[in-house]
């Protein structure tokens, strides 16, 4: 990446860090009263509220689902995105799947009431990391230089970390440098594939048993990291071994001689574990023990100006004698919305490289849409792989985003004439079209 481009990047995320103000949000009504949660750009990801212990405001509200929302800065305010919850969540009476709470705003979810505050004494970007790389993660947006600071402690932990995130987004790549950042860095990192290894042989797999010495996932890491990847994916047996190892180290018993491995633990998952909690398929015992750090991943479609950093990178890596990147690519790249994010991005500068012009052909496998718009939006969130809640909740969101501006422009850009034309109070209809604006 050239210093320019960096330097460029560097200015953008400064500009958009101004832009963002400190809050509060306060419980003012509730069995919690009184209790709150600072936002700010030095907070390395978005919040979560609700009653599980990973949140970072924990209720005790029994209407409250274990993770019922998260919360996140968002230009003037505030962004609140429903977690597929129980029982719903409420911005200023109106229940939403993702919506701004701007200072003053109420959130509602089970009994409680919330309330946002402007915060006294804001922080800004002070709060960010110099770097716009991580090991050999790229990104210079907000979102990912929030994240730098908070990665840089954990990689000199020798605590468990859960990596969350979509498909896509760079969850091995992480924790691969958290390992390379830390004192274990000369020994092995292992990465175990709890998605690709079924039923019964998880557990020969990962502990060995009834094979040679040194051959199990843990055994070969023993000095070093294993990453659980996927470790939603993981049996009940699977998962009673992997705390009785948390507890002891002893990977198992061969001749009745106890075989240790010294390990450092690190998970991913694409799927909520704390759903997965709460409908009994993985124990909440575990999920304590290695959520004892978490660290979400944002999608790259919230990562604002990393597209051209990552497409140019890889660009570079891949084309170093086939000149510079083909700049009218650049636009249609940071239009689109990357629904398989980092890795789909590689995948696609990857295929230019091979096939020069072809591959954006119209027609051709894996060509990018013209527009953002571009494709079959259900097939493309089919591709995502994810669970049927979050699955419809994003179709849905783009179906009301393509609603409002079609009736909109139907309309003049009149809002009371759109609201009336689409059967909804002019109130709901502004909520809406906040809601799916896009990000400027």
């Amino acid at each position: 990446m050239g210093e320019d481009k960096t330097t460029e990047a560097l200015n953008v995320v400064e500009d958009e860090a101004g832009g963002l103000h400190s809050y509060r949000l306060v419980v003012v009504e509730g069995a919690d009263a009184g209790a709150g949660l600072a936002l700010d750009v030095g907070s390395p990801t978005r919040a979560l509220v609700g009653q599980s212990s990973a949140c970072q405001l924990v209720l005790t509200d029994p209407l409250v689902s274990r993770r019922h929302a998260a919360v996140d800065l968002h230009g003037r305010g505030v962004k609140v995105v429903d977690l597929a919850s129980t029982n719903g969540t409420r911005v200023n009476g109106v229940r939403v799947i993702e919506a701004m709470l701007e200072p003053g705003g109420r959130l509602a979810i089970g009994r409680t009431t919330l309330r946002l505050d402007r915060a006294a004494s804001p922080r800004h970007a002070a709060g960010f990391s110099p770097s716009v790389s991580f090991g050999r993660m790229i990104g210079a947006s907000v979102a990912m230089r929030r994240l730098y600071p908070l990665c840089e402690r954990l990689a000199t932990s020798d605590l468990p970390v859960t990596i969350e995130g979509e498909t896509g987004v760079g969850k091995e790549l992480l924790a691969e440098a958290l390992h390379e950042g830390g004192p274990r860095k000369a020994r092995p990192f292992v990465v175990f594939d709890c998605a690709g290894v079924r039923g019964d042989a998880i557990v020969p797999h990962l502990f060995g048993d009834g094979a040679a010495e040194g051959t199990s996932a843990l055994e070969q890491a023993s000095g070093g990291t294993l990453l659980l990847d996927e470790i939603a994916e993981l049996g009940d047996d699977a998962q009673a071994r992997l705390l009785r190892f948390l507890d002891r180290k002893e990977v198992r018993r061969d001749a009745g001689r106890a075989v240790e491995a010294d390990v450092r633990l690190l998970a991913s998952s694409r799927r909520d574990l704390d759903q997965a909690v709460h409908a009994g398929r993985f124990r909440e015992e575990l999920f304590f023990r290695i959520a004892v750090s978490r660290v979400e991943l944002p999608p790259l479609r919230e990562r604002e100006g990393d597209v051209e950093l990552l497409a140019r990178a890889f660009w570079k890596t891949m084309s170093a004698q086939r000149g510079p990147f083909p700049g009218g690519l650049l636009d249609r790249y940071e239009h689109y919305k990357w629904p398989g994010n980092v890795r789909e991005l590689k995948n696609v500068v990857a295929r230019r490289v091979a096939l020069g012009a072809f591959a954006d052909a119209p027609g051709t496998a894996g060509a990018i849409p013209p527009s953002a718009g571009g494709g079959d939006v259900v097939d493309r969130i089919l591709a995502m792989d994810l669970p049927l809640v979050e699955a419809r909740a994003r179709i849905v969101t783009e179906l009301e985003a393509r609603y409002v501006a079609r009736v909109l422009d139907q309309h003049g850009g009149n809002v009371s004439r759109a609201a009336a034309a689409s059967g909804i109070a002019r109130r709901y209809f502004q909520v809406l079209r906040a809601r799916v604006a896009p990000k400027k």
